[in-house]
């Protein structure tokens, strides 16, 4: 195998003669998927004598099954290391597992964005990559990194993988595009929608949505009496609070809803299906961004290797392609496929611009008072 070979396959594919499945397989079996620098068989052998597998922990279903049929699999073949897959049922049950467990238990997970970032880093549960040895970091977003950095004194400790929002997702059949980009937020508090106004269970996107629809910085919110008054008016206008993707889906394919803050990932999955279904992000909306966080213990090699597998143009369009979110490539340096620029989230231009990522230190620090308050309201009080 050699970088002639490589990009003999990269030239078929672009030109249509090659699927991206086929591609990333080749990828794999050829040994090619470090990079254009140069082919991951140079790295096998003697590299790999002392590890024979890597553990990974994420959420399970469609989103693991991607990463392991695109990512995984075709590196196993490159390399003889196993991917193990691991799984968890939520950050506050997986943080625990870590902390309780002998450092290497735990390799790589599958962290959501800041918040999860700077509990192991305060925890002393991270590493600190060598960015030298994971060379497609050079196609990775740079605003995506620069949460990170900042929270672990210039380094990093994690690989940001996709990105994505809770905007506003909304009905076309009812309420038009013009309507939603003049209302913004405020769409969450029209009295019309009465009744057919959904909104997430969750705290911190209520009091982020309570924040936009007062006019405040999420990140700064200095009138509190303005953010709960206008969370209560929410409530009184709901159909339902939904508390699950799965909930979310449901009620707007069935059009019990016609305006709710959305994931923009199931989002994508709805509009891909045929239903009448836009989505928005309204200015500051909430960004968030999906991790891969390598944890203290872990085979530094061979997870080295793994990141900058994943971050492979390719790996990732096909990744990104399977589970409807944006991958962390750069537009600029990157050629994304229509596949990908048409999803909602994508941003053409690379910097994120309108997008907010939360302070998750101010985030924490709110965290008790804030989520008993909206618990309150949440029920009626």
């Amino acid at each position: 195998m050699n970088d002639n070979r490589y990009q003999q396959w990269l030239d078929d594919y672009r030109n249509g003669r090659l699927s991206r499945r086929r591609f990333v397989q080749l990828l794999g079996l050829g040994g090619a998927a470090l990079g254009l620098a140069g082919p991951l068989a140079m790295h096998s052998g003697r590299a790999f004598a002392m590890v024979d597998q890597v553990r990974f922990d994420g959420w399970g279903g469609s989103v693991s099954e991607a990463l392991r049929e695109h990512a995984f699999d075709p590196y196993t073949q490159a390399t003889g290391v196993q991917v193990v897959d691991g799984t968890f049922a939520g950050v506050d049950e997986f943080f625990t597992r870590v902390r309780t467990s002998a450092p290497g238990t735990f390799n790589v997970f599958h962290s959501s964005g800041v918040f999860d970032y700077v509990r192991y880093v305060d925890a002393e549960l991270d590493v600190t990559l060598d960015e030298a040895k994971i060379p497609n970091l050079k196609f990775v977003l740079p605003r995506l990194m620069e949460p990170f950095r900042k929270l672990s004194n210039g380094g990093l400790s994690a690989v940001p993988y996709d990105y994505g929002t809770t905007g506003l997702a909304y009905n076309t059949e009812v309420i038009s595009e013009d309507e939603i980009r003049e209302k913004g937020a405020g769409i969450l508090l029209d009295e019309t929608y009465a009744g057919r106004l959904g909104g997430i269970s969750d705290w911190r996107t209520q009091c982020w949505y309570g924040a936009l629809m007062t006019g405040q910085d999420p990140n700064n919110v200095e009138d509190l009496d303005a953010m709960w008054n206008a969370l209560r008016e929410h409530r009184k206008l709901l159909r339902k609070y939904w508390s699950s993707g799965a909930e979310l889906m449901s009620l707007l394919s069935s059009g019990e809803i016609v305006a709710t803050q959305g994931w923009s990932g199931r989002i994508a999955t709805l509009q891909k299906e045929g239903f009448p279904i836009g989505y928005y992000d309204p200015p500051n909306t909430f960004a968030w961004q999906e991790a891969m966080f390598v944890l203290r213990g872990s085979p530094m090699q061979a997870v080295h290797e793994l990141l900058n597998f994943m971050l492979e143009p390719e790996v990732a369009i096909a990744v990104a392609e399977a589970q409807g979110y944006p991958p962390s490539l750069d537009p600029t340096q990157v050629d994304l496929p229509e596949s990908v620029t048409s999803l909602p989230a994508f941003d053409p231009n690379g910097d994120l611009a309108g997008r907010t990522f939360a302070d998750p230190r101010y985030w924490n620090g709110v965290q008790p008072e804030w989520s008993k308050m909206f618990s309150r309201i949440e029920r009626g009080f």
